[in-house]
């Protein structure tokens, strides 16, 4: 194993950390098409997390496969962002494992975006620069970290003026350039909690297609949390339902609808049938006791 790892934490992006990565050789960075490489397993093991007298997680067991869109979904107060707060390293675990094809959680590229899209860009930089930090914090050479970017922005046709500061961008555009910031370091994984839930209506569904066109345009592995069932649905390869604290599994249900998933989707009757489905169990586990 390589030993030269840098790692970037939230501490290093301040409040509002775009990338948790490892990169030995950061100028060999680049965006793969080829999903290969993504297809092994993640695998929790004994997870345990409580706060106060409170038990969320006790002894939680999990395997998903990599290289698929995963949308997480349950009651309230389950533990939906406290699951991925810990399996991406933002949260510490009070016991188990959580390996990425074998590799612990360090030793694995992940990038998160938040759903506070505000407080989680830097105001004092352009958006541009807000992109190239991951970048710089890896020490990535300034030519490769242009090259880079510019080769991020020409696969995603971004229309957006990049050289203005975030706090004069719509919402939309702002999570726009936090995702980009997220996808720069070419993540094996990306998590995603709630990032639509501080837009409107008419932006969330626009960006609902955007996350489409990048899950497959690279095939990452992607993890959402979501409060929407139905965007829940409408985004994953498979919903992962889980129960009251201290939680378990539901179920991981499997949502084998063509891509991409257009807001017409959503009325089909196979659609509508996956999402009753998933809402019979949610309403099985907020019944529970």
């Amino acid at each position: 194993m390589n030993s030269n790892v840098a790692r970037i934490t939230t501490g290093d992006l301040k409040d509002g950390g775009a990338g948790l990565s490892r990169s030995s050789e950061p100028e060999n960075v680049t965006l793969k098409d080829e999903a290969s490489t993504r297809r092994k397993m993640i695998s929790i093991r004994g997870l345990k997390k409580s706060f106060g007298d409170v038990s969320v997680y006790d002894g939680f067991d999990l395997d998903l496969q990599q290289g698929q869109f995963i949308s997480v979904f349950g009651p309230n107060g389950c533990g939906k962002s406290t699951l991925i707060n810990m399996i991406s390293g933002l949260m510490p675990m009070d016991a188990g494992e959580v390996l990425y094809d074998g590799q612990t959680i360090s030793e694995t590229k992940i990038s998160y975006v938040f759903q506070n899209y505000r407080e989680a860009l830097f105001p004092w930089l352009r958006s541009i620069d807000n992109i190239h930090y991951p970048l710089k914090v890896m020490g990535m050479p300034k030519k490769q970290r242009e090259e880079r970017v510019a080769q991020l922005l020409a696969d995603f046709e971004v229309k957006i003026d990049l050289n203005a500061y975030p706090y004069t961008l719509s919402g939309g555009q702002q999570q726009t350039v936090s995702i980009l910031r997220a996808l720069v370091t070419d993540p094996e994984v990306l998590f995603l909690d709630e990032p639509f839930s501080a837009l409107d209506f008419e932006m969330t569904l626009f960006m609902r297609e955007q996350i489409q066109k990048i899950y497959l345009k690279t095939r990452t592995t992607t993890l959402l949390v979501s409060h929407d069932l139905e965007e829940a649905v409408q985004l994953a390869d498979k919903v992962l339902l889980l129960t009251r604290r201290p939680t378990q599994v539901a179920e991981i249900v499997d949502i084998d609808l063509d891509w991409p998933r257009t807001t017409q989707v959503t009325t089909d009757n196979r659609f509508v049938d996956l999402k009753r489905h998933c809402l019979d169990v949610f309403w099985r586990e907020v019944k529970a006791t």
